[in-house]
């Protein structure tokens, strides 16, 4: 029982929570950049948090299902039908068997999240079906490939799982078209006052040579401290190379690096930069770790049910 691919945009990947517990063997963990877009998009169907959804860069999909069930979209700002009927936007909705979903190319934002109840299945490699491209792993197939033309995306039959449709309220929902202010966790390393407030003090413009491994920044480069020691890398982590323009790292990224650290992207936050199209415009602001922390652990309550 599945959705067949009729169409597909640039880039659609299979993605879950995430490939765990093998950064030291150098396996980035993968799952979705925008966190937030694909957790309402599970909590719609009340799935678990972390089940299989499937992240979709730009738009461009069409799909016809082969099973009833019940979908839910969220994520960039998109036109969407369902056999010729617009559908909302971050909202859930039933689908029968031979119906087709079409979704557009996105007019704010970059990426859509769909999910369907229970889960798309496929088989898990080292704990997880997160599609990682690089690294050939995960994905419906196993090897890591996006999806294709006559691919099947594999779910359950759930058609009673809603007694009816549901969309996100507009408050939890983030304005794509805002040029967003980012919160930032002061990092290790030693750059001066100088550089920190040039670093805050102006917008950066996000390059075309940004991808799910991170989202390169141009602006007035910055003068980074020498290091001479790689660290462990995390998810938001603000590299900055000997060229002086930021990279802020994100799911797909490598799990060591030697470019000096000015800070890390509040956890929240990574998902709405990389919603970012190219060209857009993006500031930051100084944030507490403390708050951080509390912000993050009512997320996880929430979205953990």
């Amino acid at each position: 029982m599945s959705l067949k691919v009729i169409a597909c945009g640039p880039l659609c990947l299979l993605q879950d929570g995430g490939r765990l517990g093998w950064q030291h063997l150098g396996v980035s963990p993968g799952g979705p950049v925008d966190k937030h877009a694909a957790a309402w998009a599970n909590r719609l169907l009340n799935n678990a948090q972390g089940l299989p959804l499937l992240e979709i860069a730009l738009g461009g999909l069409e799909l016809q299902a082969q099973v009833d069930t019940w979908l839910a979209l969220t994520g960039a700002e998109l036109p969407a039908t369902l056999d010729g009927e617009a559908l909302p936007s971050w909202s859930r909705f039933p689908v029968r068997v031979g119906q087709r979903l079409k979704l557009g190319f996105a007019r704010a934002g970059q990426r859509a999240y769909l999910a369907a109840a229970g889960g798309f299945r496929a088989n898990s490699v080292l704990g997880s079906v997160a599609t990682q491209t690089r690294e050939k792993l995960g994905g419906p197939g196993g090897n890591g490939l996006p999806l294709a033309v006559n691919d099947r995306l594999e779910c359950v039959a759930d058609g009673q799982r809603c007694a009816r449709g549901a969309s996100v309220p507009w408050p939890y929902r983030p304005d794509y078209r805002e040029t967003p202010t980012l919160r930032v966790l002061p990092g290790p390393d030693a750059f001066s006052e100088e550089q920190r407030r040039a670093f805050f003090a102006q917008r950066w413009q996000v390059s075309p040579q940004s991808d799910r491994m991170g989202m390169r920044l141009r602006g007035e480069a910055l003068s980074a401290p020498r290091r001479q020691w790689s660290l462990g890398i995390v998810e938001g982590a603000i590299q900055v190379p000997p060229d002086g323009q930021p990279i802020v790292l994100l799911a797909d990224r490598q799990s060591m690096g030697g470019y000096p650290l000015l800070g890390v992207l509040h956890p929240l936050d990574i998902g709405r930069l990389a919603q970012c199209p190219a060209h857009s415009d993006v500031q930051f602001a100084l944030a507490s770790v403390e708050q951080a922390q509390a912000d993050l652990r009512a997320f996880l309550r929430f979205f953990s049910g």
